[in-house]
């Protein structure tokens, strides 16, 4: 049973206040996910994050409509929080987004990403798919969150 690790790091000049409350507006999510998933939130927005807040939301893998509902299960403005999924396609998927300031306009920002395939050990033969999936899924969100920040500046 293997857990897989997903990590991408950017540093963009704005502040750590203006990156987090991006990222802390569920309905970025949308904005950042690459439109040919169909990603749809489902819960009435706007949603008020905090610790215990609940996103349901559906989108298309492959063709295939996929229900997800995630957690927000650590909330610490503005320096981290984490999303977990309890419903959807992993067995665990557990998504930790990072705020560092490193200067009074530039912020690195971390995802790491822990997450298990469905029906181990025999999904994890079909990983290297998944990986090149999630790739592509997380330079669309880093090229569109770079793009968004600079541009409204």
């Amino acid at each position: 049973m293997a857990e897989h690790k997903l990590t991408r790091s950017i540093t963009l000049p704005v502040s750590r206040e203006e990156a987090f409350a991006f990222f802390a507006d569920a309905g970025n999510l949308e904005r950042i996910t690459p439109p040919q998933l169909g990603f749809h939130i489902t819960t009435p927005q706007p949603i008020e994050i905090e610790q215990g807040t609940l996103i349901d939301y559906n989108l298309k893998l492959h063709g295939i409509p996929i229900s997800w509902r995630t957690e927000i299960s650590v909330w610490e403005p503005p320096y981290r929080f984490v999303d977990q999924q309890l419903r959807g396609p992993y067995s665990q998927w557990i998504h930790t987004h990072t705020f560092t300031e490193l200067g009074p306009t530039e912020t690195l920002i971390d995802d790491e990403v822990g997450y298990r395939l469905p029906l181990e050990p025999l999904g994890d033969i079909a990983h290297f798919m998944v990986r090149r999936e999630l790739d592509k899924i997380f330079d669309y969100r880093q090229q569109t969150v770079a793009e968004i920040l600079t541009s409204e500046k």
